[in-house]
């Protein structure tokens, strides 16, 4: 797959604060680059924890549950789009399927 906006990420674990997301994004792109998938139960065989959205957007756990990553998939095009990353916090002040 490829990822649209890694620079996204790493603008946000270059932020005081959040070093520590650094290694579990990394994992994560790693991972999805090097997949292929072509709906969203391709998605949950390597993310269990991951949830399916409407809009075709999954949410992912990050560094432990500690962050969330949104991402549209484009499953067709095998292209991942980063929508938001945040804390729970900020996630619970969004409209994840619309985002």
């Amino acid at each position: 797959m490829r990822i649209i906006a890694v620079s996204t990420l790493r603008e946000f674990w270059s932020r005081p604060g959040r070093r520590d997301a650094e290694q579990p994004l990394r994992a994560w792109v790693h991972v999805v680059r090097a997949a292929d998938w072509s709906r969203p139960t391709d998605i949950k065989m390597l993310f269990n924890s991951a949830d399916i959205l409407p809009n075709d957007r999954v949410v992912f756990d990050i560094g432990g549950n500690k962050y969330r990553l949104i991402a549209a998939i484009h499953y067709r095009g095998k292209r991942v789009y980063v929508r938001f990353i945040g804390t729970h916090a900020e996630y619970d002040a969004i409209d994840a399927p619309r985002i």
